[in-house]
C-alpha cells in the first residue's frame, strides 16, 4: 500500500522557511517518482517538484523543479527513513495552498501521480 503522509505545513511570514515532510511506505521511492503539488483555493493543482531514482546509478537521484520555484525549494530523499522533504525558503504570500505529497510514474502532470497524501496547509502572510 502506497499512502503518502505529509506534516510540517503551518503559517510563516514572507521571507520565512517551512520543511514539509512526506512519509513514505517501504521503497516507494525505488518504484515511483516522488513529487510536491500545491493547489490554492479556486486554482488548479499545480506542480512544485519531484525527485526520482537515476535507475541503475544506486543512490543518484534526479530533482526537477516548476519555474515559480526559483532555487527557493529542495526536494529531497531521506532512503533510509523514506522520507521526502521539500524545504522552502523566502517564501512569499502567493506559495499560501494546500499541498501534497504524491507518488507515481509521472514527473509533472498530476494525471500521472496515482498516490496522494490528504495535504499539509502552508499560510504565508505579509
Amino acid at each position: 500500500q502506497v499512502q503518502p503522509v505529509e506534516s510540517g505545513g503551518g503559517s510563516v511570514q514572507a521571507g520565512g522557511s517551512l520543511r514539509l515532510s512526506c512519509e513514505l511506505s517501504g521503497n516507494t521511492y525505488t518504484r515511483y517518482s516522488t513529487g510536491w503539488f500545491r493547489q490554492a483555493p479556486g486554482k488548479e493543482r499545480e506542480w512544485v517538484a519531484s525527485i526520482y531514482t537515476a535507475g541503475f546509478l544506486d543512490g543518484v537521484f534526479v530533482d526537477a523543479y516548476g519555474t515559480f520555484v526559483k532555487g527557493r525549494f529542495t526536494i529531497s530523499l531521506d532512503t533510509d527513513k523514506n522520507m521526502c522533504y521539500l524545504q522552502m525558503n523566502n517564501l512569499k504570500v502567493e506559495d499560501t495552498a494546500m499541498y501534497y505529497c504524491a507518488a507515481g510514474l509521472g514527473l509533472v502532470s498530476p494525471q500521472n501521480f496515482t498516490h496522494w497524501g490528504q495535504g499539509t496547509q502552508v499560510t504565508v502572510s505579509q
